[in-house]
């Protein structure tokens, strides 16, 4: 399909699209922007919040916005507005801390729950191996192999792949990327997850790429626990907390690494012996960051009265008209995509490999359409369903043509 047939195409799509309203609620330009998978953009509502939590909540009543603003409650509040959002009942989420301190609690608490068979000890149930995705986001290899020397275990990296072939009856537990971060390639949670319970292992899934853009299903499909950051399709701002998902069974028996004064029984009783708190406050550690927690919670008002089905449906037409428009627009060859055509496959980003990839995303960002780059020759495109509209496809994919 040439030029003069896919704007068309693209402005029918756009004019027919029931997210197309959602756009106004964030703060945009004239850029493309497809680097959501990275940063979200700024929901319209979170400068006002953030403005009222400062001067109001905290210049005005001070500590008695604990209670009175609810900053108290706020981690498990937010939680409960993410839940929908990847497919949890409420009290599963509490929101706090990083990806990186929750993947934490996360592996390690996964460890103590397969050795529960034992004395307690990873090892004792013959449980003493971490499978982790080899193709993870760093970070999530660093921390595993933190958990792993903490309690004694061997770590082994697969790919997702490989996890079935690697399962055994010394897998403790196993960590993997909903969506892989460079290609958008979405992994099967359902089949994996059954497979690393019929092993009787303990599943981990990071959602860092997911939550915002797919369903994800957790409680259908017996997740035990899952962790995910909150800056990219959830739009809560750069550094904005991350959550701690822990199924409503395993709650009772998840304990976590990280016993801070927030996650206690009773915290203001100040006493030497820890409790841990009910439910899934005990994966709360310290003190919330407020400010942060707060511009995400007026980030997820946008949400509301919107599904992630729908979501889903024009993240695949996003990224299906995308190809369209490279495969019209860029020379054969100039580009190859990594990500896969399958739609069970594919998460909500679309990644091109070629030649000099970091000049030529320099010179898109130049011309207003903003990606990312990854090493070594990884274009990354972002497609963000509440405010991408297919003329942005259209238009990304043109200039890009023009690279060559």
């Amino acid at each position: 399909m040439s030029e003069p047939e896919l704007r068309p195409k693209a402005e029918k799509l756009d004019a027919t699209d029931e997210l197309a309203g959602l756009r106004a609620q964030f703060v945009l330009d004239d850029a493309v922007y497809l680097d959501g998978n990275s940063l979200g953009a700024l929901p319209r509502s979170v400068p006002g919040r953030v403005e009222d939590v400062v001067r109001r909540q905290w210049g005005s009543l001070r500590i008695r916005s604990w209670d009175e603003s609810g900053w108290w409650t706020a981690p498990e509040r937010i939680g409960d507005r993410i839940a929908p959002l990847v497919g949890a009942a409420p009290g599963q989420i509490v929101v706090g801390d990083s990806t990186s301190v929750n993947v934490f609690k996360a592996v390690v608490g996964a460890v103590r729950l397969a050795a529960e068979k034992g004395d307690g000890r990873a090892g004792e149930s013959g449980r003493d191996e971490i499978l982790v995705d080899a193709t993870t986001f760093p970070t999530d290899g660093y921390i595993a192999a933190s958990a792993a020397r903490l309690t004694g275990c061997t770590l082994r990296p697969v790919t997702p792949d490989e996890v079935r072939g690697a399962l055994s009856n010394r897998t403790a537990a196993v960590l993997l990327n909903h969506v892989d971060y460079r290609t958008g390639r979405l992994h099967d949670l359902p089949s994996l997850t059954a497979a690393i319970h019929a092993a009787g292992a303990v599943a981990i899934w990071d959602l860092c790429h997911s939550a915002g853009a797919l369903p994800v299903g957790l409680d259908e499909h017996g997740v035990d626990l899952a962790v995910g950051c909150t800056y990219k399709y959830l739009n809560g701002g750069p550094g904005s907390p991350a959550y701690l998902y822990v199924r409503e069974d395993l709650q009772p028996r998840f304990d976590s690494p990280l016993p801070g004064w927030n996650s206690h029984a009773d915290p203001f009783g100040m006493t030497p012996d820890y409790t841990p708190a009910p439910g899934a406050l005990r994966g709360r550690v310290g003190t919330p960051d407020i400010l942060s927690m707060l511009a995400l919670e007026a980030a997820l008002e946008v949400w509301d009265d919107v599904s992630i089905e729908s979501v889903r449906t024009k993240s695949l037409a996003l990224t299906d008209f995308f190809l369209e428009c490279v495969e019209a627009y860029v020379p054969e060859g100039a580009v190859e995509s990594v990500t896969p055509t399958a739609h069970t496959e594919r998460g909500s980003q679309v990644a091109l490999r070629c030649a000099d990839a970091g000049d030529v995303m320099r010179r898109l960002i130049d011309r207003g359409v903003i990606g990312d780059f990854r090493e070594p020759d990884v274009l990354r495109f972002g497609f963000t369903p509440l405010y991408v509209g297919f003329g942005d496809v259209e238009r990304a994919a043109r200039v890009l043509g023009e690279m060559f």
